[in-house]
């Protein structure tokens, strides 16, 4: 028993460290982006701003169609648990096809995309002009892009995360030394930034295929288009990234209404909510290296129709992911007063944000639960689930929550009801374990 116990934690960190590396390597590159705009000798304040309006309406598109890689590990790691190669095969060509419809769709509708993300997005017509020839640069990277969601979950779902970790090294450290080349030798600007995002991308796709012939190759062999095209095998393929895809949008859709309302409290507090915001990502970096863990392993353990190795994967994976929950929430407590001065040097904001802090600091311990629970409900893909339980932590818990106490409490009113929006996460997925997960795998 113990030695199972070991080796499970083994595997957990197996998958999670390389995971939590990729993820670390996304603010890095966000940070040099914005970085090399603040530093212009001109007008860095408009190039700043046109990064972050085209990176957030990348952000958002991307997130919306992160189904790809959560879908691709959930269906592959239960194939490599059931030694289906056939339908491993299958799952990925599948995912591929898919990503390259949407890439395409993507493109074809770059226009009216950027018409109204735009129209939503408040900037001036310098910052705007310039966040539009940014995006219709970025835009062709999609189809890279995409494919490697593919990718990336079905490596996962392989139970193998390092090759995922160094293509995310590549192309991020890659994209950095771009962004320096085009910036700084040609003086591209944010031109430059998003044509150093669309270069990276196609490098790591080519390393991607790379790996697959070297490692995988029995799996790159075609498959017939009519097989693929099989009514039966889209209908749950479709059915199943369609329920994260509606999950997506709702978690979205909770993130954007709080910095929305936080912004209705005026620049202050607006800039105090997103300045601790970035210490709950940064959590988040570590929390969804042990989902993403949850994910592979949960969804072998469904394959191999294993209940007790399924069980046992859950608990070892709550007291990972609650152990590192507590030991950030510490932190944060403790040193989150000093970190903040790392991110600003504003006194306004760092006077106003010490009110607020501890929100941030309890957010890991309130948030781990959700966290867990969407990687092994993506694994063992009770994606139906996920999909209701979000249904309700939003509408049915959130707004409510919101309504009631932001008029009573202001800002401490729109912490406490994210609060409770993502402990409504948790607890409503741990209530229907038994009939959702467990019942599914015995």
């Amino acid at each position: 028993m113990a030695t199972a116990k070991i080796s499970l934690n083994r595997n957990i960190l197996r998958l999670a460290i390389p995971n939590i590396i990729s993820n670390l390597t996304v603010p890095l590159l966000g940070m040099a982006d914005f970085a090399l705009m603040g530093h212009l000798k001109t007008d860095s304040v408009v190039y700043v701003g046109a990064v972050a309006l085209g990176t957030t309406i990348f952000n958002v598109l991307y997130m919306s169609l992160g189904f790809l890689r959560m879908g691709t590990s959930g269906f592959t790691a239960q194939s490599f648990g059931a030694k289906d190669d056939k339908a491993l095969k299958l799952g990925l060509q599948r995912s591929l096809l898919t990503a390259l419809m949407l890439a395409l769709g993507l493109i074809v509708l770059q226009y009216p995309i950027q018409w109204i993300a735009f129209k939503l997005l408040d900037g001036s017509t310098q910052v705007t002009n310039l966040a539009r020839q940014y995006f219709y640069i970025r835009i062709y990277a999609a189809p890279a892009t995409l494919a490697l969601y593919s990718f990336y979950g079905w490596f996962l779902g392989m139970q193998n995360a390092r090759i995922p970790m160094t293509i995310a090294i590549v192309v991020n450290t890659m994209n950095i030394g771009l962004n320096f080349l085009f910036v700084y030798a040609f003086h591209l600007h944010s031109n430059g930034v998003a044509l150093a995002s669309v270069i990276a991308q196609y490098t790591g796709l080519l390393l991607t295929v790379w790996f697959l012939l070297k490692k995988y190759k029995t799996f790159a062999r075609r498959i017939a288009l009519k097989i693929l095209l099989k009514k039966e095998g889209l209908i749950i393929f479709f059915k199943v990234n369609g329920d994260i895809f509606i999950r997506t949008l709702l978690l979205i859709f909770v993130l954007t209404f709080f910095t929305s309302r936080s912004a209705r409290l005026g620049n202050n507090i607006l800039a105090v909510n997103t300045l601790l915001f970035q210490f709950f990502f940064f959590f988040s970096y570590f929390a969804d290296g042990f989902a993403f863990a949850g994910e592979a392993l949960a969804g072998k353990a469904k394959g191999s129709g294993s209940l007790l190795l399924l069980k046992s994967t859950v608990n070892r994976l709550f007291i990972w992911g609650f152990g590192i929950a507590l030991l950030t929430s510490i932190i944060y407590l403790f040193g989150l007063k000093y970190f903040m001065y790392i991110l600003t040097d504003n006194a306004t904001i760092l006077h106003l944000a010490k009110n607020y802090f501890w929100w941030v600091a309890l957010l890991p311990l309130t948030g781990i639960a959700a966290f867990v629970w969407d990687g092994i409900y993506v694994g063992v893909t009770a994606a139906k689930a996920m999909r209701n339980t979000m249904i309700l932590s939003a509408i049915l818990v959130f707004l409510p929550a919101f309504y009631i106490l932001f008029p009573l409490f202001g800002n401490d009113g729109l912490w406490l009801a994210l609060h409770i929006f993502m402990i409504s996460r948790g607890l409503s997925m741990w209530f229907i374990v038994k009939r959702t997960i467990y019942m599914e795998a015995s």
